[in-house]
């Protein structure tokens, strides 16, 4: 899955979207993570509150990674080396 992400609205929907794509509940990723389940609710519907730490986080337990380019960048960029958490 490759998303560009501008708004922290498509953030949660992206970190709602890489939950369910990993088979996991609310409470079972919140549970991973260490947040309560209505705490992952929230950060999936306004993740505008959303730490860094949480972020890395919900990633690493979805199997995804953060990768920043420029904005203007057409040439894709190598994959930073596999994290494990």
């Amino acid at each position: 899955m490759r998303q560009t992400i501008a708004t922290p609205h498509q953030m949660g929907q992206l970190l709602a979207a890489g939950r369910r794509r990993a088979g996991l509940t609310q409470a079972e990723a919140a549970s991973r993570v260490g947040v309560s389940q209505s705490r992952l609710s929230t950060l999936e519907t306004d993740s505008g509150a959303l730490t860094l730490t949480q972020l890395l986080a919900l990633l690493g337990a979805y199997e995804l990674q953060l990768q920043v380019e420029d904005k203007g960048s057409s040439t894709p960029t190598p994959a930073a080396p596999k994290v494990e958490w």
